[in-house]
């Protein structure tokens, strides 16, 4: 079945119940597992120093989400690795997925407007149609 499961998991409730899933999932089927949560870098940076600053913020942002992760994991009894990627949200996840040769991506759903589905997309949809491994999308 699964072999290696990747979650993406940014400290949101949808990030949350994705994590939750690939856990239980994990434990279940004796799977490899990993999360991944993303340093999304400015567009158009003023400086260096504007990226090395939010670098630093996204290591403080991100510190208390991988600690939880790890906990959690480890109260299941599941392994995990942890990844903290700087990058655009999509192309660093689906980066990772490559890297890894993850069989499952987990991603978590997080509902907009049909006017801004419309306009901007979802994270979430382009995960799926970039995704080189089956997603399982949790509500």
């Amino acid at each position: 079945m699964y072999c290696r499961i990747l979650a993406a998991n940014d400290g949101s409730p949808g990030g949350q119940k994705a994590l939750a899933a690939a856990i239980a999932l994990a434990r279940q089927i004796s799977a490899e597992l990993h999360m991944v949560a993303v340093e999304e870098l400015p567009r158009f940076p003023a400086s260096i120093d504007e990226v090395a600053e939010e670098k630093d913020e996204a290591n403080h942002r991100f510190a208390p989400v991988i600690a939880a992760a790890r906990a959690d994991a480890s109260a299941a009894g599941v392994g995990i690795k942890t990844h903290l990627v700087p990058g655009h949200v999509v192309d660093a996840v689906i980066g990772l997925v490559k890297q890894l040769q993850a069989d499952l991506l987990v991603v978590g759903f997080m509902g907009h407007s049909q006017l801004y589905e419309r306009i901007i997309g979802s994270t979430t949809d382009r995960l799926v149609r970039l995704a080189p491994c089956a997603v399982l999308v949790v509500k």
